[in-house]
């Protein structure tokens, strides 16, 4: 049986590796969709911060995914028809959008199996780029403060200087 799933996989974490686990075992053969840069950008804000390369090769490296191709139109049929999908295993974010609804029609006529998942609301790609965010704005801070510090400690050794040299 092959199981295939779709997603960004931006920013690796455990949330990904526990649905490629889970969808090994469904089938045979997982195969996992990524999307392109352009596609992510026609649907979030923003791009990946891993190239799509990069995040080709971390997913092939992976002993639960035997299978990973890009994919750089948000349409799903002509891979589950290449690949012979038995299952498409969905997120729990899965809208009703037409290449959703178009990719779920095609299966279901096919007599095949879609299965949804529930993502681990602690773990996301979103969530992690955010807290990296806060941590390098939080330094940039620090760094900032420690460097007006370091500039007022220099201008009032050398006030002291001159007024213990004045004083002479």
């Amino acid at each position: 049986m092959v199981v295939y799933t779709v997603g960004t996989f931006d920013l690796l974490h455990v949330g990904h590796i526990a649905l490629l686990e889970y969808c090994k075992t469904l089938g045979d053969v997982v195969a996992v969709g990524v999307a392109s840069d352009s596609v992510v950008n026609s649907y979030k804000p923003n791009v990946p911060v891993i190239g799509l390369e990069e995040r080709e090769e971390m997913l092939k490296a992976l002993s639960c995914v035997d299978i990973v191709r890009p994919y750089h139109e948000l349409e799903y049929v002509t891979a589950c028809k290449e690949l012979n999908v038995d299952i498409f295993v969905i997120g729990g974010d899965w809208g009703n959008k037409a290449h959703n609804i178009e990719v779920e029609d095609y299966l279901k006529s096919m007599g095949k199996k879609i299965v949804q998942v529930v993502y681990n609301p602690r773990t996301s790609s979103t969530k992690i780029n955010k807290k990296s965010l806060h941590n390098f704005i939080k330094a940039e801070i620090l760094k900032q403060l420690l460097y007006r510090i370091s500039i007022i400690n220099d201008s009032e050794k050398k006030y002291y200087k001159e007024s213990y040299a004045n004083k002479q």
